[in-house]
């Protein structure tokens, strides 16, 4: 019988895998997974790496409405929040990140912030289970991690 492993995302904002023992995981293990999901998602967005686009705004001296629009154009990491607005991890903005960070985007093809955090912080094979966060800022070549965010659009 064919087993499916899902991947469920962990306090360390880590993802383990579950295996199910048929061909689709159960009605239980979805909502489990769905749920586990919408925590991981607030407890992210509530960790204490991320700010605010006012706090953003202030750390780099620019005008709210220019992180807007770099959170707008993927030129920066922001994740929604229901009532508005955005947050946002404050390590993008660290010389060796935040040259990189448009091109990661683009190299997957992202549609949101989600999944430029999302790559950049879950290990790579390809970096021998080193995340891209942290070999870019260990100075792998950017070739080596938009190749990998290539491969990983596919």
């Amino acid at each position: 019988m064919n087993k499916v492993a899902t991947l469920v995302p962990n306090n360390n904002f880590q993802y383990a895998a579950t295996v199910s023992s048929g061909p689709y995981t159960s009605a239980a293990e979805s909502a489990a997974f769905l749920s586990a999901g919408e925590k991981f998602r607030r407890d992210r967005m509530e960790a204490a790496d991320m700010i605010s686009t006012d706090e953003a705004a202030s750390l780099l001296g620019v005008s709210l409405v220019r992180v807007n629009a770099w959170v707008e154009s993927q030129r920066c990491i922001g994740i929604s929040i229901p009532d508005g607005g955005y947050r946002l991890p404050r390590w993008q903005f660290e010389h060796q990140m935040w040259p990189m960070l448009q091109l990661v985007a683009s190299a997957l093809g992202a549609a949101d912030g989600w999944q430029v955090l999302a790559f950049l912080e879950a290990p790579a094979l390809g970096l021998d289970g080193q995340t891209p966060r942290s070999a870019i800022e260990q100075g792998v070549p950017a070739e080596r991690i938009l190749a990998i965010a290539a491969a990983e659009s596919h």
